[in-house]
């Protein structure tokens, strides 16, 4: 999900790398409230260029080392997976030209006639705007092949055969954009294709933190967020946040998990390590070689 590529100014990625006051991991270990064995919390990113998304030697040692592997979706349920086209679809029929005056509909749809997409815009019309704009941020990357943490894991996966499980399902993260009117989505989109070129070196700049792991920063962006979904930000990320901490203090006293999601969920006070922390577990950084 697009929650914050508008932010990145310039300056930013070398004052962040400098002043950041969280060590610079994406990996946490969980202890303690009556856990007999540690579990772990690893901050993933979608889609990273392919020779940027790779697994560190500590981040394997947690996937050999836990019970089960949580992830924001079950990715191993396919049956989920398939069916989640038709939740990406908006509600009523709607397409993206009942939203759009003709001639920003018309600059949608030479985007997209430009830009090679696995799916035809025939079939991206009808899906919730926002989600055609993390279509095109991805795009941002400007790398021959992408890959993402998430698929990394499933990869180690195979030889570890570790059982895989989901926090939220597919249809409830699509759903959550019928929350948000599709007409600002839909506006949101214009003004996101109108920037592209300024909005791929922000996806660009976001990708160069997560390769840093600097959550501090990540967080920061997150926070401020793009200026049209200012107003959602309890609904994409702290909401949820807090649901799976619930989650979380009833599941991390039976077994060791290895909890992978997005990076942007981890930092700040609303975060997932610090919600874990108030619910009395102590979560630690661990450094990667």
């Amino acid at each position: 999900m697009r929650k914050h590529s508008f932010l990145l100014a310039a300056g930013l990625l070398t004052a962040a790398l400098t002043f950041s006051q969280t060590p610079h991991t994406l990996l946490w270990r969980i202890s303690g409230k009556g856990t007999t064995r540690p579990s772990y919390l690893f901050g993933t990113m979608h889609i990273l260029c392919a020779s940027d998304a790779r697994l560190t030697d500590s981040v394997k040692a947690a996937i050999a080392a836990c019970d089960e592997v949580y992830f924001e979706i079950n990715l191993s349920d396919m049956s989920d997976m398939l069916n989640s086209i038709k939740y990406m679809r908006m509600n009523d029929s709607k397409k993206l030209s009942d939203l759009l005056k003709p001639d920003e509909y018309a600059r949608v749809k030479d985007y997209f006639t430009r830009h090679s997409s696995l799916l035809p815009f025939s079939m991206l019309e009808r899906f919730k705007p926002m989600l055609i704009s993390g279509l095109i941020e991805e795009q941002g990357l400007d790398c021959q092949t992408t890959d993402g943490m998430e698929l990394m894991i499933m990869q180690e996966l195979r030889t570890e055969k570790k059982p895989v499980n989901g926090l939220e399902t597919a249809e409830f993260q699509a759903g959550l954009f019928d929350s948000i009117p599709y007409e600002q989505q839909a506006k949101e989109l214009v003004n996101y294709i109108d920037s592209a070129e300024e909005n791929k070196k922000a996806t660009r700049q976001l990708a160069e933190l997560y390769i840093h792991q600097d959550l501090d920063s990540i967080g920061q962006l997150s926070d401020k967020d793009d200026p049209g979904m200012s107003g959602y930000m309890d609904l994409l990320l702290y909401d949820r946040n807090r649901k799976w901490a619930r989650e979380l203090d009833t599941l991390l006293p039976g077994k060791s998990l290895l909890i992978a999601v997005g990076a942007a969920h981890l930092p700040g006070k609303d975060g997932v390590i610090e919600l874990l922390r108030r619910e009395g577990y102590t979560v630690d950084p661990i450094k990667n070689p």
